[in-house]
């Protein structure tokens, strides 16, 4: 092993977002608390090498919920970057799924109605320009995930 290879891996350090399987799982999940945020999919954190730098830990938060796999390369790039308009765009991503949680509860709850009779409404009154917006079977079954956990949590 070379010496520059050996100084290499010594900067690299575990990721704890997946804690180095370069996979996170429900485990992580729970952990992070991103329940309803992420689903189990390769670590885009590490981007599924189970690895990451110093460097990445400084600039980005490891529970951002915005960095995920799906995302354009572009933008994990400009995330992992730290680039303060996408870290940005990720803070308004995370508060428009916990404004949505909330929503679905909240007429789950208090009003008793149906994942498609929730999803009906939002999308009636969702702002035309708001920059996040889903279609409405994903909304759907994002909805009824919702509703499965309270469920879970009220047993």
């Amino acid at each position: 092993m070379s010496i520059l290879n050996f100084l290499f891996r010594k900067s690299e350090l575990e990721c704890p977002r997946c804690l180095g399987k370069g996979f996170v799982d429900w485990d992580d999940i729970r952990r992070l608390n991103k329940l309803l945020k992420w689903v189990p999919a390769p670590c885009a954190y590490c981007n599924g090498s189970g690895k990451t730098t110093k460097e990445m830990l400084e600039k980005v938060p490891v529970d951002i919920t915005y960095l995920t796999i799906d995302l354009p390369e572009s933008e994990i790039e400009k995330i992992k970057n730290g680039d303060p308009e996408i870290l940005e765009k990720g803070k308004q991503k995370e508060i428009f799924l916990e404004n949505l949680i909330k929503y679905v509860q909240d007429h789950y709850l208090d009003k008793n109605m149906a994942a498609e009779d929730i999803a009906d409404l939002y999308l009636r009154t969702e702002n035309e320009n708001a920059e996040f917006s889903i279609e409405r079977q994903n909304l759907i079954l994002y909805i009824q995930r919702i509703i499965e956990l309270k469920k879970s949590e009220l047993n």
